[in-house]
């Protein structure tokens, strides 16, 4: 097969992050855009980051990218490409996409064309009149962004946010890619306290203990490629291996409080089937009345928003009496609060020492962090 250059989209902001685990994999030419970040392996590396990576949302073989501002460009730029290299004789290939401020704006009539045109290539390799598509699924995806198209194969199936351990969540669940992304970027790798006051579901807590334990958060589900007839079980069995290989062995003190009952109980039952539930500890608790004694700690927590008017006012009163509440904890402590509040920081009563853009799905938060000296009180 050779080399492979793959596609790992992101949610904007978190390209960075993805970024330096590729490195750290030792994946070659890694290059940043907005919103996804390219590097050059082997499909040996295919199950390796499908199982470990935290940051990324997916994991695309690019095939290919041309200029693409008429329909004839767009199939002749597809029908080129060596589909018969990754689709077998029978393998099912639907198509979706996206076109951004480009000529060929209409998605339906890209699907189709790209659909056309890999037919036509595969069915004169196969020599097939009709293709019947009863096999293993190769999802193509394309983009078009500014009259390029980019044409992709999904090894991933359901997002790299789907670890396999929350079966339920409660309202406003926060994206598992998201959630290790605010751990990454808190600096927290295992020593200090670790604590979610808002913890909801449990998912920044769950991250928490998967990066402190060094886990491949993947162990627990399957992917798409894992049916592709090119790509060895063994190469599954050896990057599983390799990723527990990697995993520390330690005690940490990482804890998760929530106001509501029920939300703990889910928490708990998430904790269990990501097999962290000894690395950590939720409790029924009121953010307010959050203390700690140690000198050094870390909160991570995405608090209620306050979309509607009644629930705004009632976030705001929240984020004031938890700045309150944080003033009392030792100068050690750093927190990391995602919220999309316009009014944080002066409700929260401190202005943030670092703001970071990020998006909780299509909503627009800010990262407020605090850490080191204290934030200037507003």
């Amino acid at each position: 097969m050779g080399k492979l250059t793959f596609a790992i989209p992101t949610l904007l902001g978190v390209e960075g992050l993805t970024a330096d685990e590729l490195r750290r994999m030792n994946m070659e030419d890694v290059r940043v855009e907005n919103g996804r970040v390219f590097c050059q392996g082997e499909p040996k590396d295919i199950p390796r980051l499908n199982l470990r990576l935290r940051t990324g949302e997916r994991v695309l073989i690019l095939l290919g990218s041309f200029p693409a501002s008429t329909f004839e460009e767009l199939f002749e730029g597809t029908r080129k490409l060596p589909w018969e290299r990754f689709i077998p004789d029978g393998g099912a290939f639907p198509v979706k996409g996206f076109s951004l401020n480009s000529a060929l704006h209409s998605v339906p009539a890209c699907q189709s064309i790209v659909k056309k045109a890999v037919a036509t290539r595969l069915g004169k390799v196969y020599h097939r009149e009709t293709l019947p598509e009863t096999g293993a699924l190769y999802q193509i995806q394309f983009s078009i962004m500014k009259n390029v198209a980019s044409l992709m194969l999904d090894t991933t199936g359901p997002g790299l946010y789907k670890r396999g351990y929350r079966a339920v969540g409660v309202a406003a669940p926060l994206r598992e890619t998201l959630a290790a992304a605010l751990v990454l970027l808190s600096g927290y790798r295992g020593k200090d306290p670790f604590c979610d006051p808002f913890c909801g579901s449990g998912t920044i807590a769950i991250e928490a203990a998967l990066i402190a334990k060094n886990r491949a958060p993947g162990l627990n589900r399957t992917f798409t490629a894992q049916k592709w007839p090119w790509l060895s079980s063994d190469a599954w069995v050896e990057a599983a291996g390799e990723a527990m290989d990697l995993e520390f062995d330690g005690t940490y003190d990482i804890w998760g409080g929530d106001i509501d009952p029920a939300a703990i109980r889910i928490a708990r039952d998430n904790a269990v089937k990501a097999d962290v539930e000894d690395l950590l500890r939720f409790e029924v608790a009121d953010a307010r009345t959050f203390s700690r004694t140690e000198e050094y700690g870390r909160i991570v927590s995405n608090p209620p928003y306050g979309e509607r008017l009644m629930e705004k006012r009632e976030a705001e009163e929240l984020y004031r009496d938890f700045g309150r509440t944080v003033q009392g904890l030792p100068t050690g402590w750093k927190i990391n609060i995602l919220s999309s509040h316009t009014e944080f920081e002066r409700t929260f009563g401190r202005t943030a020492d670092k703001k970071r853009k990020l998006y909780n799905g299509m909503l627009k938060c800010d990262l407020f962090q605090y850490g080191g000296k204290r934030g200037r009180r507003t």
